[in-house]
């Protein structure tokens, strides 16, 4: 049953169109995601959708009662933003709506909160809309993901993971296309050099041709005509190529090869060097005494829930503590959402120039990696937006003249593509990362060694979250039947994809229904 239908939306912003979708339909019960770069709307349109504003053009039609959790929460309270964030959900849930829309639910919750949010969100009955940062968050709660790009609206089946592969088969299948297209115009090309070479030729009398057969035809008007067909031919094939067009080519990211300081003696050796270290704020403990090393190259992730010492523990590491050893061969980059870094007079290149010795195009390959394309680059830092500061901010961290870089939740602010382009840097990244972060796929991904501060405890564990959480079931059984489930997915969709019907899309709902009972 439809419980929200819009049409023809439209909606500019000054001069600028967010978007122009021709229709949206929500169903009863239904779980959507809503993705996007920042700036391209996705706001904006929950606020049309749950009648907060107006589109320009357009009309909403709602059958049932729409409650919406804002991002900007008012924060005019002793609370904290957590708990401020924890306030609204519950309010908003004892509602009881029919349609649910959540733009940034997760924001300022630790761990154990937003995992309390999931658990929330998944007995709920009504329907859900929501607006995350979050991957595994969207994994575990969207059976449905809305992409806003360009000011169009796409909609794809699954979770986020299913749109993300998805995506990629897309990215694989233009990049087929572009490389078919150059081909057959290389091809082309040659054709026609050929023509007009024998063009050329058939203005000479060919060897071969007799004096009786001059005679009858007559030299010239035989070369002549000759010449005409061949230069026709030659013409038709330009009119071919002009036919094929430009296929857009997939941006290729260059690899990325740094020169970090004292490389040769970095790698693997102790860099910090922790005796029976402690950490309190006043009178309160927030972790008892602990010994531990950290290596060159090492990607540790310091978790734990909100007000547990995480940005306390950071801090003593790189401000120096009585118990703690740093070798002289280590140099800091530390992010912490200090924007005024910037020179918002100075274009972006120009401010990530001042604190790197790195070649340009080793810049230009990060800020490209940062989405920041050609022109891009020559933008002043006044003019970005708040995610694309952060951006810059990381970046030039990136680049500095540093080997260890200490990054406080540097996932805020960032849209999706952004964050997975920070993790890829990170991955490659020859140095070592400390990083403080709640966002579980990206712990995941970039970690190599957890340090938990749960209980007045510093808990290590060797390798990734996943290695950490005794709930996983990667190497169990479960975990064997869900990787056949998620095949079997990719191959539904595929088929969807090309030829859609009504037994497909049975057989989809179906696997993921069963992939979401054994993540359960």
């Amino acid at each position: 049953m439809q419980i929200l239908k819009a049409n023809h939306i439209k909606h500019d912003i000054q001069d600028h169109r967010l978007f122009d979708i021709s229709q949206l339909l929500i169903h009863e019960n239904e779980r959507i995601g809503l993705v996007g770069s920042n700036g391209c709307g996705k706001t904006t349109l929950l606020r049309i959708l749950s009648g907060e504003i107006k589109p320009d053009e357009g009309m909403v039609v709602r059958k049932v009662t729409c409650k919406l959790i804002p991002q900007l929460k008012n924060i005019d309270t002793t609370d904290s933003g957590g708990e401020v964030t924890q306030k609204y959900i519950q309010q908003a849930l004892a509602e009881k709506p029919g349609l649910l829309i959540a733009d940034e639910p997760t924001t300022n919750l630790d761990t154990a909160h937003i995992e309390w949010v999931e658990k929330e969100l998944k007995i709920f009955r009504g329907a859900l809309l929501l607006v995350s940062h979050d991957r595994a968050f969207l994994d575990a709660l969207c059976t449905t993901i809305w992409e806003i790009s360009d000011g169009c609206l796409r909609i794809f089946k699954g979770n986020y993971r299913d749109y993300a592969e998805q995506k990629e088969l897309e990215r694989r299948q233009e990049q087929q296309a572009f490389e078919q297209n150059e081909k057959e115009k290389r091809k082309i090309i040659e054709a026609i050099r050929q023509k007009e070479q024998k063009a050329e030729r058939a203005t000479k009398k060919p060897k071969n041709l007799s004096g009786s057969e001059a005679r009858i035809t007559g030299s010239k008007p035989y070369f002549a005509k000759k010449q005409k067909k061949l230069q026709q031919t030659a013409k038709a094939m330009e009119t071919r190529l002009e036919k094929l067009g430009e296929v857009k080519k997939t941006k290729e990211l260059p690899p990325l090869k740094m020169d970090l300081p004292n490389a040769d003696s970095f790698n693997k050796r102790v860099i910090i060097r922790a005796h029976e270290h402690s950490g309190q704020i006043g009178q309160r403990v927030l972790w008892k005494n602990k010994s531990f090393t950290i290596k060159g190259g090492d990607k540790l992730a310091i978790i734990g829930t909100n007000g547990s010492g995480k940005t306390t523990f950071i801090k003593k590491l790189i401000e120096g503590a009585e118990d703690v050893t740093v070798s002289p061969i280590v140099k800091i980059g530390y992010f912490s959402q200090n924007l005024s870094v910037l020179d918002t007079k100075k274009t972006i290149i120009e401010n990530v120039q001042l604190s790197s010795k790195q070649s340009e195009t080793t810049i230009r390959t990060v800020l490209a990696r940062m989405r920041f394309f050609n022109g891009d680059v020559y933008k002043l830092a006044g003019v970005l937006s708040g995610g694309e500061r952060v951006k810059v901010v990381l970046a030039k961290i990136f680049l500095s003249d540093a080997n260890v870089l200490v990054l406080d939740e540097p996932t805020n602010y960032l849209d999706m593509d952004a964050v997975e382009a920070l993790e890829q840097l990170l991955q490659e990244y020859e140095g070592s990362v400390i990083f403080v972060s709640h966002d579980r796929c990206f712990i995941e991904n970039v970690a190599t060694r957890i340090f938990e501060i749960k209980d007045q405890e510093i808990m290590i564990t060797e390798g990734a979250l996943e290695e950490k959480d005794e709930n996983q079931f990667s190497r169990s059984d479960k975990g064997e039947q869900l990787l056949i489930i998620e095949t079997k997915i990719s191959e539904v969709l595929g088929k969807l994809s090309i030829m859609p019907n009504a037994e497909l899309e049975q057989e989809f709902q179906r696997l993921l229904k069963h992939k979401r009972e054994l993540m359960e």
